[in-house]
């Protein structure tokens, strides 16, 4: 039994040495402004990129997000609800109407937010320093994450092409 366990455990473990910090995981990634990179652990996220790394998802996805002083992302959606955790760093976090209209908050280390399905979101990072955040969506294999930006939307796939 004991065997059976360890075994469980080692495929349950995920290192965030082992991990690829992936610059392309979405299609705004490639936009100055909204660079930023995905360590995947559990799940793909909204990414859509398949990684054999990872902790398969069950119930939800987990990843943390390195991104630069003045990086973030652009205001998008989920079906489901999506998690901002600080780890380090200061990172401005938005909900956005219909109309533009927005609230922001400013989060810190051990902050979070939890955003609800189908609210317009995102965040930017506002310090000096690069900043970590885990990031969880409430479902094992979310849908792409849709851009409030219809440019942004039209290219939303073209990260999942293989680049030649």
């Amino acid at each position: 039994m004991s065997s059976s366990l360890s075994e469980l455990l080692t495929q349950r473990v995920a290192r965030f040495l082992d991990r690829t910090a992936d610059w392309d995981a979405f299609a705004d990634a490639r936009v100055d402004g909204y660079r930023r990179a995905q360590h995947r652990f559990i799940g793909s996220g909204a990414s859509g990129k398949t990684d054999a790394q990872v902790i398969p998802a069950e119930h939800f996805t987990l990843s943390v997000m390195f991104v630069p002083p003045g990086q973030g992302n652009a205001a998008h959606t989920h079906e489901v609800e999506e998690v901002f955790f600080v780890l380090e760093g200061k990172m401005l976090v938005f909900f956005e109407d219909e109309s533009g209209h927005r609230a922001e908050a400013v989060l810190g280390p051990w902050d979070c937010v939890s955003c609800p399905a189908n609210v317009v979101h995102g965040f930017q990072n506002v310090g000096l320093e690069p900043a970590y955040m885990q990031v969880m969506l409430g479902k094992a294999k979310p849908d792409l994450m849709t851009y409030a930006d219809p440019k942004l939307q039209q290219k939303r796939d073209e990260h999942l092409v293989t680049r030649r």
